[in-house]
């Protein structure tokens, strides 16, 4: 099955634990965009909000860096409670050192690349990748509409990893939310990141979850005989 993994940069951040607690038991990762104002043009959290609430629950904390020079803070983001650590390829130009430093810390390794970023910058890494982060949108702010654009790279991206050794996952970010979420399933990705469609509906987390996932069906009420 498709796995979730809510973004809290759409969650409240007065009262993260609550806003955890209200996903906790239908989520499968929770997604940390982690943005230093000059990577990509915000600034959000860092490894003290990661180690504050990794008490609150038991899932993969999934942590997405968004930041020039990504080595100097693996280390603090493993002992924050990180299960696994993301970096860009626009900011890696020692890739293979940067990977290699998130597996020697005992965590997963992703590799996120942006929009107009080829996948070629995955090609030569594969075997030291747990997870490949395509973003169908240029990162730095949420609820940016999807670029559907994008749709044929990640159905090259899954053609890529289904030739790696292991098992690697396909994890895609930027304006999911259930209209988009059907088309990137289908493209093949194993993880959808989503922010504004859990955290900013009307719909319960749980119905929110289903609807990504595409198991959600609305009851339907017979008519009394």
């Amino acid at each position: 099955m498709i796995k979730i993994a809510p973004s809290l940069l759409s969650a409240d951040f007065s009262k993260l634990e609550w806003e955890i607690n209200r996903i906790k038991d239908h989520a499968d990762l929770i997604h940390f965009d982690i943005m230093d104002g000059h990577f990509v043009p915000n600034i959000t959290m860092g490894p003290m909000i990661v180690k504050s609430v990794r008490k609150s629950t038991k899932l993969p904390f999934d942590v997405h860096l968004m930041i020039t020079e990504p080595d100097r803070y693996l280390k603090e983001f493993a002992n924050a409670g990180a299960d696994i650590l993301t970096v860009h390829a626009e900011t890696c130009p020692t890739l293979y050192r940067t990977l290699h430093s998130i597996k020697s810390l005992g965590k997963k390794a992703g590799l996120a690349i942006n929009p107009a970023t080829p996948l070629s910058h995955a090609e030569n890494v594969l075997d030291l990748i747990d997870l490949l982060l395509v973003m169908t949108v240029d990162p730095g702010f949420g609820s940016q509409p999807f670029i559907e654009e994008m749709l044929p790279k990640i159905r090259k991206a899954k053609q890529l990893l289904d030739t790696a050794k292991h098992p690697i996952e396909l994890e895609v970010d930027g304006g999911i939310h259930p209209n988009t979420a059907p088309l990137v399933r289908e493209a093949g990705a194993t993880i959808l990141v989503a922010g504004s469609a859990v955290f900013s509906t009307d719909d319960p987390p749980e119905v929110a979850i289903q609807k990504l996932r595409g198991t959600h069906h609305r009851s339907s009420t017979l008519p009394k005989s």
